[in-house]
């Protein structure tokens, strides 16, 4: 007889508050179970190209190092150059520093080792880089340069724009002219092409309560789509005619499945739909199952339908507003008081739930993005079932500021 476990929210919390029981809070865990269907998830929408982590959204090590075992997932995009010269100097063979840098130090580090040159990409997209680089040079290691595309949507001749303001470069002639450049340089090379559709990636399409802008965003987003993947793959023939690109590099969790659809694409990069943070609740196309939380508990009963946790107040970056801050997830039907919200030392939270709660229990929210969470902590116990299984750090807990 094959007996069905039923998750619900109500039996996640009880898994919780007992796996934790020994800790005191506040306290971060990651439910294993829910970490690796997310990865799987991730695999199955990739449809059979390879996955890049994005770091940032992990930072953490051992969890980087439990799904790039995964069949499926391949490389890291690292978010510092700092970070990148750790992580492949910790082992990892294959880094895409996704963002340009201005660490002397680091790229002295990098230029004078060829296996760390061999080991990290660095994005470029301005001329001034490659000079900040080569007054930094400590060595002849060969740079390995990827280009970043503009990716965002211009509507009324240029005079709207939708999407993040990264890279100026945006025209295949743009492009082309650059990598022509970094060609000629000494110590360089062109081996690959970064495009992050941000607008598509990391806006979610169905927003609750708000159907008409759930519809204009649908509408941007498949005009941004066809839009993207008619210049990126001129791009990337114009860029074939300079160098042998290695690798186009695009999307994010919330655009695998169109990103990937694109010829021109050889891997995608993902991974907030690992933790499943709340700013991707609200897509059409996949669920996530929530996978990394954090505990606050219970320290004062100000009166009937009111309970306060302490602190928790771990706003996200990004355009401040409501949806930056962690929601209160477990037990179900808490919610913040409007005049305070998020405390930097206490919150207090109303709903009916709070009657039932005494001192010294847990509440457990969801923070509004995914690697954030790991600045506020030290460590991350992961959890199977009811129980700790192991402890991990977090790149706090192991002495690393990246930012």
């Amino acid at each position: 007889m094959v007996i069905l476990v039923t998750r619900t929210p109500v039996s996640d919390r009880h898994r919780y508050d007992r796996a934790t029981a020994h800790l005191d809070g506040p306290v971060a865990v990651v439910d294993l179970a829910a970490f690796d269907a997310n990865a799987a998830d991730l695999v199955r929408r990739a449809g059979g190209k390879p996955i890049r982590v994005a770091s940032k959204s992990l930072r953490c090590r051992a969890l980087l190092e439990r799904v790039l075992a995964v069949e499926g997932f391949a490389g890291v995009m690292g978010f510092t150059l700092d970070e990148s010269l750790w992580l492949a100097r910790t082992g990892v063979r294959d880094v895409l520093l996704a963002y340009p840098s201005t660490d002397r130090a680091g790229y002295a580090e990098l230029t004078a080792d060829p296996e760390l040159a061999r080991r990290v990409t660095v994005v470029l997209d301005d001329p001034a880089q490659l000079d900040l680089i080569d007054k930094a040079r400590s060595g002849d290691a060969e740079v390995r340069v990827c280009l970043e595309l503009d990716t965002a949507l211009h509507l009324l001749g240029g005079r709207v724009r939708v999407g993040a303001r990264r890279s100026p470069l945006r025209t295949p002639e743009e492009l082309g002219a650059f990598a022509e450049l970094v060609q000629r340089r000494r110590g360089f090379r062109v081996v690959g092409l970064m495009a992050y559709e941000g607008h598509v990636a990391g806006v979610g399409d169905r927003v609750p309560g708000r159907p008409l802008r759930s519809q204009l965003i649908r509408l941007m987003q498949a005009r941004s789509r066809t839009e993207l993947a008619e210049r990126r793959a001129a791009v990337v023939r114009r860029l074939r005619q300079v160098a042998e690109l290695e690798f186009v590099n695009g999307g994010g969790t919330g655009s695998v499945e169109s990103t990937v659809a694109e010829s021109a694409v050889t891997e995608v990069a993902a991974g907030s739909g690992l933790y499943a943070p709340r700013l991707f609740d609200n897509y059409r196309s996949f669920r996530g199952r929530p996978a990394a939380l954090f505990g606050q508990p219970v320290v004062r009963r100000p009166g009937v339908g009111v309970v306060t946790v302490l602190g928790g107040g771990y706003p996200a970056s990004g355009a401040a507003g409501p949806d930056r801050s962690p929601v209160p997830y477990l037990p179900p039907g808490l919610h913040y008081d409007p005049m305070e919200g998020a405390g930097e030392v206490q919150t207090p939270l109303i709903g009916p739930a709070a009657d039932d709660l005494l001192i010294g229990d847990r509440v457990w929210f969801r923070h509004a993005k995914a690697g954030e969470l790991c600045e506020r902590f030290a460590e991350l116990h992961l959890i199977e079932g009811d129980r700790v299984v192991r402890s991990v750090p977090t790149y706090r807990g192991e002495g690393r500021t990246f930012l």
